[in-house]
C-alpha cells in the first residue's frame, strides 16, 4: 500500500503487478501507462465515513468491484494498492481483501495492519460495506474500531499486508523485520506472492 506520491518508487520495484487506485474526483490522475501492471482497477469517491452533501461515499457496488479485484489475482503476481495519501482508503481496501480470504482472522488482520503501520486508519464505511456484503456481523468494523485512528501523518510511508493466514512465526518475523526497515526508508518496497504492496 502506498500514497499517490510514493506509487511511482513503489511501482518502479516491481515487474508486474495488480494495480488498485482509490482516488477523489479531483486528483489529478497520473500517466497509467508509464506503470508495468497487468490489471487496473479505477474506483473514484471522496474519503469520507458519514454521507456529506456535494461529496461521493463508497457504496457496496465498489466495495463489490474491490472484492472481485481481489478475487480475481494471481498468487504469483504482487498487488498494489493506493489512494491519495495510503492511509484510509487503501489500507480498508488492503484489510478488505485480506479478511475476504482468511475468514476468522478478522482481528489478527486489523493488528497486523496496525503493526506495520502506525498512521494507517482504515475508512471506517468501506470496512462496514464489506462486512455487510461478506456477512461478518460486525466483527470487521469491530476490529478497526478496536485498533483506533493512527497517528497524525499527511502521507503514509508504503508498506505491505499479507494476505495468507495464519502467519507462520518465522515469516511473520521476517515480515515483521521488512516492514520495519521498510517504514524507516532502508529499504524499497518488494512485494511478495501473498501480499499486497
Amino acid at each position: 500500500m502506498c500514497s499517490l506520491r510514493g506509487l511511482p518508487d513503489v511501482a518502479a520495484s516491481l515487474e508486474a503487478f495488480d494495480l488498485l487506485t482509490l482516488m477523489s474526483p479531483s486528483a489529478e490522475p497520473p500517466d497509467w501507462h508509464v506503470f508495468s501492471h497487468t490489471r487496473h482497477l479505477r474506483l473514484v469517491f471522496n474519503d469520507i465515513s458519514v454521507p456529506t452533501p456535494g461529496l461521493i461515499a463508497p457504496d457496496a457496488m465498489m466495495l463489490q468491484a474491490v472484492l472481485d479485484f481481489g478475487r480475481d489475482s494471481v498468487a504469483s503476481r504482487p498487488m498494489l494498492i493506493h489512494c491519495w495519501a495510503g492511509i484510509s482508503r487503501s489500507s480498508a481496501a488492503a484489510y478488505i481483501i485480506a479478511c475476504d480470504r482468511n475468514p476468522g482472522f478478522e482481528n489478527d488482520i486489523a493488528d497486523e495492519l496496525r503493526r506495520r503501520s502506525a498512521v494507517v486508519t482504515p475508512n471506517k464505511w468501506m470496512v462496514q460495506l464489506a462486512d455487510d456484503l461478506l456477512g461478518r456481523r460486525g466483527v470487521m468494523a469491530d476490529a478497526i474500531a478496536r485498533i483506533g485512528r493512527g497517528a497524525d501523518a499527511f502521507d503514509g510511508a508504503p508498506y505491505r499486508l499479507p494476505l495468507a493466514w495464519p502467519l507462520a512465526s518465522s515469516n511473520g518475523e521476517e515480515e515483521s523485520h521488512a516492514a520495519d526497515a521498510l517504514a524507516r526508508g532502508q529499504v524499497r518496497m518488494d512485494a511478495g506472492s501473498t501480499q499486497a504492496g
